[in-house]
């Protein structure tokens, strides 16, 4: 009879490398246990794609263990183990999010082992930072740390291929005039099966009885649930899409959300794939003579450089890294912003983004920032809010990835402990960087009048209210100097004051 204890899963656990026993990992042919917990759908409004997303990938995860698996659907996680497993001992990877690292580690018969479905050990990462003797952690830094322990684009002598360890600056290109597309092949679209037709009566049923309430709608599954599907996509991403990425990196079009990013984000985060793979995948296309350097390096950033970086910071910097508000936001998020409510706004931009969310719970990184998380910042949201917002409505959201992403960077909420600067750009930024602005009813470089671009006199007025803040930061003076010279300003900060919290 076998001795092995059962293995639990959440539901960002579900790739193979999370069951393989090893050191530190799971025993060897370990039973194991995914709890569906209603719970978690009744303390939050998340995106209906999301709910539908999370529940078809770890129901196919079930089928695909077989006898192996138990799948307990349960109020809670406590109810779901008491049923599965009675007092029995039990092992879990170490969960991604503070609420349940400590729900496991309050049950005696749980033994948490280290993570899985990331490149950097922690102590990794507390050897560095604390080798650093109270400097900034800069991302650059631990990228090129990450670089060479995983020997990732390197040369045979060390250095890294190309002779620059960053190509940013390579990959900054507007779109290209009058296309309303890239030429770029579409990603791979995962076929719904039984299970997703089955997710999608329960999660009707359950907003039918009113034990449940969603934001967003929830189309056809647009991103991988088993894993199966997610080596499929990045497959294809390398080679028909990464060719084309990194130039566009940075770009916009109002009719290609998708533009040529590889959407992998949503299948790392539910550990379908492990990112190890990812890049090693994207270094054989440029060694190979399919992608250049400058969109391989791009991607390489993304996954091996800012997503660990993000990982190791969220645990580094500790709960209380939530609740900064450096600057002293306060206001709510306005009905129509949080409701996804992209019929309610005129500016061209948001509203396109709006709807994007609303419609399948991703956008890029590129509108997140600079359309809503530039709007957020400009209008003094509430940065706990704004992270609550971000990690219910977007179908890779977890709390790990948002409260860094939005608290340290969208919203400079810790006051620089990530990024060098504010992200807040008026419409300049915007018209070059996109399509948005020539049906636009606004015209990003006035400022005054009906024709006033929301996001330019939103701008100014954010640098008006924390121009000492910004005056005092080099990357930032100069908008400051460029507020005193600007005419009009007290027209621009009342028709700003006038707007309140309405629908630009």
């Amino acid at each position: 009879m076998s001795t092995a204890r059962t293995h639990w899963l959440f539901g960002d656990q579900l790739g193979p490398h999370f069951t393989e026993p090893g050191e530190d990992g799971p025993d060897a042919d370990a039973p194991v246990l995914l709890i569906e917990a209603r719970s978690v759908f009744r303390r939050r409004r998340f995106h209906r794609a999301k709910a539908h997303l999370v529940l078809s990938a770890m129901r196919h995860r079930a089928a695909e263990l077989g006898d192996r698996a138990r799948y307990v659907r349960a109020e809670t996680y406590r109810e779901g183990l008491r049923r599965a497993v009675g007092s029995a001992p039990v092992t879990v990877c170490h969960p991604t999010s503070r609420a349940a690292l400590g729900l496991v580690t309050s049950l005696p018969q749980v033994e948490v082992l280290p993570p899985r479905g990331f490149l950097v050990p922690f102590a990794d990462f507390r050897r560095w930072a604390d080798g650093l003797g109270g400097r900034r952690l800069l991302l650059e830094d631990f990228y090129r740390r990450v670089r060479r322990a995983e020997h990732l684009l390197l040369d045979p002598d060390g250095e890294p291929a190309g002779g620059r360890w960053n190509l940013d600056r390579d990959n900054r290109e507007p779109p290209p005039r009058g296309a309303p597309t890239l030429p770029v092949p579409p990603p791979r679209w995962p076929v719904e099966d039984d299970i997703d037709r089955q997710v999608r009566a329960d999660l009707d049923r359950w907003e039918r009885s009113g034990e449940v309430s969603f934001v967003g709608r929830d189309g056809p599954r647009r991103f991988a649930a088993t894993r199966a599907e997610a080596e499929e996509a990045l497959e294809h991403f390398a080679t028909a899409r990464l060719a084309h990425f990194g130039r566009w990196e940075d770009a916009m079009l109002h009719e290609d959300p998708w533009m040529a990013h590889s959407l992998l984000s949503v299948p790392l985060n539910l550990g379908l794939l492990h990112p190890g793979a990812c890049v090693r995948r994207a270094e054989a296309a440029y060694r190979g003579g399919a992608a250049p350097l400058n969109s391989v390096e791009g991607f390489v950033r993304q996954v091996a450089g800012w997503r660990e970086y993000v990982w190791q910071l969220y645990w580094h910097l500790g709960e209380g890294h939530r609740s900064a508000n450096a600057l002293g936001h306060r206001s709510a998020l306005p009905d129509w912003f949080a409701d996804l409510d992209a019929d309610a706004v005129q500016a061209r931009c948001l509203s396109r983004v709006l709807a994007e969310v609303r419609d399948s719970g991703w956008v890029h990184h590129i509108p997140r920032l600079m359309v809503l998380g530039n709007w957020a910042l400009q209008h003094g949201y509430d940065p706990a809010a704004v992270t609550d917002w971000f990690h219910r409505c977007f179908v890779d959201g977890y709390d790990w990835v948002m409260v860094p992403n939005v608290v340290g960077m969208s919203q400079y909420a810790d006051g620089g402990r990530i990024t060098t600067k504010p992200y807040a750009a008026g419409g300049a930024y915007l018209h070059r960087m996109s399509d948005f602005c020539g049906p636009c009813p606004y015209r990003p470089t006035e400022r005054l009048g009906e024709r006033a671009c929301p996001f330019t006199t939103g701008y100014w007025a954010f640098v008006d209210r924390h121009r000492d803040v910004l005056a005092a930061n080099h990357r930032t003076a100069r908008s400051v100097a460029g507020l005193d010279r600007l005419t009009g300003l007290p027209e621009v900060l009342a028709a700003e004051a006038a707007r309140g919290a309405s629908a630009p």
